[in-house]
């Protein structure tokens, strides 16, 4: 068992008692859910795995009748330890994505070793460039299989065919190496046509082992397309700990950004901004920044986009918005700055699933609005208004998202706290996970 101070363990144990008491009986309500939260932590505080044992464990250490010397009997029973036997070793792809890195629990409790990626052909000796990935190459799986337990694939794999994908999960069952798969995109945000990745998603979905997801929506989709049930488990936090507890700046007036990027296939920036443009003109303090990258200038750059240049100058320059074209940002410092310096972040899309950028602004408390389509309402609290690729913009929805922010501000940020246990939850459902596959 875990040094808890008494003060801390008592009050485990009477909210564990309290929501028990009031979830019973009930379907799955935010009181389960902090039911859940608890008995992870009495679990967790404890060092006992089930949480009935867990309570009567805590119990005895109140009562002072714990036995130390044997933490698998409690109370004449027998549970399983919660100590790792072995480290379970994961060939992750990619490993050094900073979602996957937040998968993991930070002080390693959660006993998984994610193999480092490799580098790639071309990539200098000192780039961490991970893309594309070494790992989906079946000989490099013949080569490297003695190195892991279980193969883990998140991203990475666009410009792999469905018979590239077939040869790498035959590969896998060769060497008896099972295959997880998160399904972060059911439809490639980077991809116009959704058939090449729908018929990836054909071969990997039925393929793996066990299926991970983000949201409810995502998990009923895999669902209905695949038969397949799928964990849901939430995207960890982005920005780092340190960071998540950095004041905001304090400044006057409403930021509304949008940034392009370099527009991706996803992304239909006008028709957005122009009904931003004027929303944000009949608020009092109100202004709309709008960033995009030099190559949708440059027309050499294969995302040139001159009508979309000449639109948004032309917006600039009567004063409906600031307009700044540059580089990408140097690094994630730059990047948390510019979000951070924002109320409202608007995604402007047609398309997608899940949004990293949406989890960024959770952490900095920065507004989002997203559309209706894909699962972001889901992740996290959002605004959201009409906007996808078969029904166009809904302008009024977009006008009442801002209008709705700027009445709520400021947003409610995540805490650094919950972050941390939500990502230690997150790091033990994934080992849970992996360990189920290799018993």
């Amino acid at each position: 068992m875990l040094m808890a101070h008494p003060t801390v363990l008592r009050n485990l144990v009477e909210q564990y008692e309290a929501l028990a008491l009031l979830s019973a009986g009930e379907e799955v309500t935010e009181t389960r859910q902090r039911l859940e939260d608890v008995s992870y932590t009495l679990c967790v505080t404890t060092g006992v795995k089930d949480p009935e044992a867990a309570l009567l464990a805590a119990r005895e250490r109140l009562s002072g009748t714990f036995r130390e010397s044997d933490p698998s009997s409690v109370a004449g029973r027998t549970v399983r330890s919660s100590r790792r036997r072995d480290a379970v070793r994961v060939a992750s792809v990619p490993a050094g994505h900073v979602y996957v890195r937040h998968c993991a629990d930070p002080d390693g409790a959660d006993g998984v070793v994610r193999l480092a990626d490799p580098r790639p052909n071309g990539a200098p000796s000192t780039s961490q460039r991970w893309w594309p990935p070494v790992m989906l190459d079946p000989d490099w799986v013949d080569a490297h299989h003695e190195e892991f337990d279980v193969f883990h694939l998140h991203f990475g794999f666009d410009a792999q065919g469905p018979d590239a994908l077939a040869a790498l999960v035959a590969a896998l069952r060769r060497h008896g190496k099972p295959l997880v798969y998160t399904a972060h995109d059911l439809r490639n945000p980077h991809q116009a046509d959704p058939g090449p990745h729908l018929a990836a998603l054909d071969v990997l979905v039925p393929a793996a082992d066990r299926l991970i997801t983000l949201t409810p929506g995502a998990a009923a989709e895999i669902a209905a397309r695949w038969n397949r049930t799928a964990t849901v488990l939430p995207h960890p936090h982005v920005v780092e700990p340190a960071l998540v507890t950095r004041p905001r700046p304090h400044r006057e007036g409403f930021r509304v950004g949008v940034h392009a990027k370099s527009l991706r296939a996803n992304m239909a920036v006008l028709p957005v901004v122009r009904v931003l443009a004027e929303t944000v003109a009949g608020l009092d303090g109100a202004e709309l920044a709008v960033n995009i990258h030099h190559d949708v200038d440059d027309p050499a750059a294969h995302a040139h986009d001159p009508v979309l240049m000449a639109e948004l100058r032309k917006l600039a320059d009567r004063g409906a918005l600031t307009l700044r074209v540059h580089d990408y940002f140097d690094d994630d410092d730059d990047l948390w700055k510019y979000l951070g310096g924002l109320d409202l972040s608007v995604l402007p899309y047609t398309f997608g699933t899940h949004s990293g950028w949406l989890e960024a602004c959770h952490d900095l408390g920065t507004a989002v609005a997203a559309p209706d389509c894909g699962y972001y309402a889901q992740q996290r609290p959002c605004l959201t208004y009409g906007h996808s690729q078969r029904d166009g913009l809904d302008a009024g929805s977009l006008e009442e998202a801002v209008r709705e922010a700027y009445r709520t501000r400021p947003v409610r940020r995540a805490s650094a706290d919950d972050r941390a246990a939500e990502r230690a939850r997150i790091a033990a459902a994934h080992r849970e996970l992996y360990d189920g596959l290799l018993r």
